[in-house]
């Protein structure tokens, strides 16, 4: 699914998540054409997907587009347990702190090759600056969420000769809970966003992800909206 426009300010890659959701608003806020870009990339939650599409809407942004690179998919998923067929996802308790640096839910290279997408098309839009949601990691990280990462990101845009682009991660140093805090603050509707890394109809509480949203939920005193499958065992 694609709307264009003629021209953008910014462009925000948006996975439907918290942190990327809370970016959108967040830019929305302040810069009047803001182009989403959501990217299927054979990702077992791509429910995230509608959550995205939803969280564009309610932003109002001039462009969404969503880009089906599933394919990508077929060849990297015996590198994550994020990818649909790959090995299970693993609990985040089952993942030795040995591993949590490149945890297995790491996809292979994913943020340069989204970024790399992003910047091809704010390029075909006139606009200047890309923005992703990487945040702080509590529980766990990724090397592609990184200050190294972005500023070596940004010195390879930096070599195009015509049109500079430049990506943009207002949210780098944040923890979830002061994401969750701040999209609070702008309106943010979390019910409308999607975390599990397991893709089933409903999140599972137990993966990387969903303990890191939930604690950041507990930290800020606010019941998370979204029901979980281990709360739902417990009340049964």
């Amino acid at each position: 699914m694609v709307n264009t426009m003629p021209d953008s300010d910014a462009v925000v890659l948006l996975s439907g998540g918290i942190d990327s959701s809370v970016l959108l608003h967040l830019i929305r806020k302040d810069t009047a054409r803001v182009a989403a870009l959501c990217i299927r990339y054979g990702q077992r939650h791509a429910k995230e997907l509608e959550c995205a599409r939803r969280q564009a809407e309610a932003a109002n942004v001039a462009a969404l587009t969503v880009l089906d690179l599933s394919e990508l998919g077929s060849f990297l998923k015996n590198a994550s347990t994020l990818i649909q067929n790959g090995a299970p996802v693993p609990r985040l308790e089952d993942i030795p702190d040995s591993m949590r640096g490149q945890p297995p839910t790491y996809v292979p290279n994913r943020n340069m090759m989204l970024l790399a997408i992003a910047a091809a098309y704010a390029e075909s839009l006139g606009a200047t600056t890309v923005y992703y949601g990487a945040q702080a990691q509590d529980e766990y990280g990724y090397w592609d969420c990184t200050a190294a990462f972005l500023k070596n990101m940004n010195d390879a845009l930096a070599l195009n000769r015509k049109k500079r682009i430049t990506v943009e991660a207002p949210l780098l140093h944040n923890s979830k809970a002061e994401n969750v805090r701040l999209g609070l603050d702008l309106g943010v509707d979390f019910s409308n966003t999607w975390s599990c890394y397991r893709g089933d109809p409903t999140a599972c509480g137990v993966c990387p992800t969903c303990v890191e949203r939930l604690k950041a939920f507990e930290t800020i005193g606010r019941k998370d909206p979204v029901p979980y499958a281990h709360m739902v065992e417990k009340d049964d």
